[in-house]
């Protein structure tokens, strides 16, 4: 199981943890942010590949914001699979 920090850009939430075990996302924890969304979000990932839920997640916008939470955690995701 490897853990990982990240720290978004552009939203409101401060900070993300990650829990992956062999590709597959076990935990997710936003410090932050609107928190029945963050954690919404991160619920519904749970169990999923790390690879499905970028593909889910990138590129959705919050408002007129370039970028979103899920967004965010898509993006920490790719930086956790390329350190992993």
């Amino acid at each position: 199981m490897k853990k990982f920090h990240y720290i978004p850009r552009g939203v409101c939430s401060r900070g993300i943890d990650i829990v992956l075990e062999e590709g597959v996302i076990r935990e997710v924890q936003f410090s932050g942010g609107c928190s029945g969304n963050t954690q919404g979000v991160a619920a519904l990932v749970v169990g999923m590949t790390a690879d499905e839920a970028i593909r889910r997640l990138s590129g959705i916008r919050c408002g007129f914001k370039p970028t979103s939470c899920p967004d965010q955690l898509a993006k920490a995701l790719t930086e956790a699979l390329q350190n992993a």
